[in-house]
């Protein structure tokens, strides 16, 4: 699969962009453990015009995760656009537009998923952005507003006249949020349309390897972006490229999963500080699919989530691994 000049090779998998997830420490790690592409958090426009830090500081891209997508969303075209030209100055391969984002204090303002509420003002911003820069453009979105409005058939296309290089599909509404299944049936749809000749990539509930390959197989798509299910667990990605290149599950082991856990930790403490280091580490914490199964574990569980400084933590995290991990 090729975005522009950009090539990701056969049924590559991508990590998607998350707020307070995608960080640059985790999307390095999820390189080098086999993502093929990865997504900054989404950035706001309009905090991109005003200049604020900590948006900006979200568009720095280090050599080791590339290829390399920044994400960024808006609802004025004036504002996207500028944005858009600061984010390519950063350096990535690849501008992707948010159409997607079902939050309230997003969507409910007319930006990310809100957008599907206002196709002429999406299909405009689309436009403008292309327009705007030399880079590749991607646009990631949802079915529709809401059961009733599922215009992602129709709406690919329009996209893909705007001159957009690749299109990913989240297989829910936006009145769905992140509940019930993803339904990828209208992604299949998109895909074999013969109108449609950009990459697209499926995104929902792709939470193992035999079921990326199984989706890949049923629904033809070129791409398949994975999200949540790489939450506490960048070790996925492995599991996964291995899994579509042989049809075996790697054993990554619960040294290795740990590990990439502390060094999440550390680096997360090193690039802010040590106590919104550690906040922002814990989404990662409670998501690990590496302390589930354990018995009797929520007292543990509760004082590795309340734990406030670095040394409280690792001591934690030693007698998991030292006196329960091994006798679970």
């Amino acid at each position: 699969m090729k975005i522009g000049n950009i090539d990701l090779g056969n049924r590559p998998v991508m990590l998607a962009p998350m707020e307070d997830v995608t960080d640059q420490s985790f999307r390095q790690i999820c390189r080098e453990q086999g993502a093929d592409m990865v997504y900054t958090e989404f950035v706001s426009a309009d905090a991109v015009v005003r200049n604020i830090d900590s948006t900006l500081r979200k568009m720095v891209i280090a050599p080791g995760e590339r290829p390399a997508a920044i994400q960024i969303y808006g609802r004025f075209v004036d504002a996207m656009v500028e944005a858009a030209r600061v984010a390519e100055a950063a350096g990535p391969e690849v501008i992707d537009i948010n159409f997607g984002c079902p939050v309230k204090k997003i969507a409910g303002r007319g930006a990310g998923a809100g957008m599907l509420r206002n196709i002429p003002l999406m299909l405009e911003i689309t436009r403008e952005v292309v327009k705007a820069v030399h880079l590749p453009v991607t646009v990631k979105t949802r079915l529709g507003w809401d059961h009733d409005s599922k215009i992602i058939v129709d709406l690919a296309e329009q996209l893909q006249d705007c001159g957009i290089a690749a299109l990913t599909i989240h297989g829910r509404t936006r009145s769905q949020l992140y509940n019930g299944e993803a339904d990828w049936t209208l992604i299949g749809q998109v895909k074999n349309n013969p109108r449609m000749h950009i990459p697209i990539i499926g995104n929902g509930d792709i939470n193992s390897p035999q079921k990326l390959a199984l989706y890949y197989d049923r629904y033809g798509v070129d791409g398949v972006m994975v999200g949540r299910a790489s939450i506490g667990a960048p070790w996925i990605f492995r599991e996964m490229k291995q899994y579509l290149a042989t049809g075996e599950v790697p054993v990554v082991t619960d040294a290795e999963k740990m590990a990439l856990i502390r060094r999440q930790i550390a680096e997360s403490i090193e690039s802010i500080d040590e106590y919104r280091g550690i906040l922002h580490i814990r989404r990662h914490l409670a998501a690990t699919p590496l302390f589930k199964g354990i018995r009797d574990f929520r007292p543990m569980r509760i004082a590795m989530l309340q734990a406030s400084t670095r040394a409280d933590l690792e001591k934690i995290l030693d007698k998991i691994e030292t006196d329960i991990l091994p006798n679970r």
